[in-house]
């Protein structure tokens, strides 16, 4: 999840009916009813919210890399099977499960082209954070973000290129090369150090995620409060994306879990690559949409970023949530198998005893020993 920068955002604002001329200011005039810039205050406080919001995640990143072992995390890079699993869901599943849902609801061309634009965004940070709760591979987490963020510079026009040639000329998307950068200097320099501060003193990291942990866990939440609050003028969208909206980060996370397990990955790292092909880089897609769309193909497109991450992080609560009852459950099964194995071994050796007078073997001895205690 990343923080909201509202460049862009319009409301309508009723003229008296006497009055036929539209300030300087409208971008959108029909008779009486114009389209007028966010007053300066709102645009002051999302500047000033969205620096403080872009403060907290560097340092949760920072945190995140403290739980990163740098060879570990050289090994992902020197064999890296996880990261071309991650790359062929991040810019295969995703574009192309962007074009199919657009064509099953048959969507505007305009909004077609911004579920497009979601579908070829690389993974965003805050699978860092859901892929730490749900004790996934945190090596393979960073070096899948950073590499798909690296990667997305050349594979977001190749995709956008191939799959947007149905509705639009992709040569009419303003791709920020600027953004992307600035996303991948605000990833690596903060992991960077938290690798560093790993690597030297290891304790005091394991003290630095703990924080940096809850702290991204309300960062997330508060992600969510404060795009709901400075996006409220524009939550008039199409049902239909609505739904898109809902079904598409259900099938990333899904189709990602899927082709991770069948390429023969681990269960920690099929959760992480999961989590990792669902969750957009949605500030990026925003961006993308304001610097290549006029005012009022905005307001049927506009919304749909803050739709898919709303419901990207509910499903990522709901993974959390299922995975951390399941860890719960099996961890007691466990702990009651191993003392029924125990007490049963005990009877066993108790009337071993006594057919043999009291007498017990060394070797069943050793077994009672060997036995795991909870």
């Amino acid at each position: 999840m990343q923080t909201y920068l509202l460049s862009q955002q319009f409301k309508t604002r009723s003229l008296p009916e006497n009055f036929t001329a539209c300030p300087a200011n409208a971008t959108i005039c029909n008779g009486t009813s114009c389209v007028l810039p966010e007053d300066n205050i709102n645009e002051t406080l999302s500047v000033i919210l969205s620096t403080v919001l872009t403060i907290m995640l560097a340092l949760v990143m920072f945190s995140m890399g403290c739980n990163v072992e740098l060879k570990k995390f050289w090994g992902h890079i020197k064999r890296p099977w996880g990261i071309f699993v991650g790359f062929l869901c991040q810019f295969g599943i995703m574009p192309l499960t962007a074009f199919l849902l657009s064509l099953a609801f048959n969507v505007l061309p305009i909004q077609a082209v911004v579920v497009l634009i979601m579908g070829c965004c690389p993974g965003g940070t805050a699978s860092n954070i859901i892929a730490y709760w749900v004790d996934g591979d945190m090596d393979l987490s960073i070096s899948m973000t950073t590499c798909s963020t690296l990667l997305a510079m050349g594979m977001m026009p190749l995709c956008l290129f191939v799959y947007t040639k149905l509705w639009t000329d992709s040569s009419a998307i303003v791709l920020p090369y600027d953004s992307i950068g600035i996303s991948l200097v605000a990833l690596v320099i903060p992991v960077s150090f938290g690798i560093y501060v790993n690597h030297r003193w290891p304790s005091k990291a394991k003290i630095i995620l703990k924080v940096g942990s809850i702290v991204g866990a309300i960062l997330i939440v508060l992600i969510a409060v404060v795009g709901g609050i400075l996006y409220k003028g524009s939550w008039v969208i199409s049902p239909k994306l609505w739904l898109i909206g809902t079904i598409f980060p259900a099938a990333g996370y899904s189709l990602g879990f899927i082709l991770a397990r069948i390429a023969g990955l681990s269960w920690h790292r099929c959760r992480t690559v999961s989590l990792e092909t669902g969750m957009q880089n949605s500030q990026l897609c925003s961006t993308i949409v304001q610097l290549s769309f006029t005012p009022e193909q905005l307001e049927l497109m506009f919304t749909f970023p803050v739709i898919y991450s709303i419901f990207q992080l509910l499903f990522a609560l709901l993974i959390l949530g299922g995975y951390r009852v399941y860890r719960r459950y099996r961890v007691k099964t466990k702990t009651d198998v191993e003392k029924t194995e125990e007490k049963e071994d005990s009877k066993s050796t108790s009337s071993h005893a006594k057919i043999n007078g009291g007498f017990v073997s060394n070797e069943t001895k050793e077994t009672i020993t060997s036995v795991p205690t909870s």
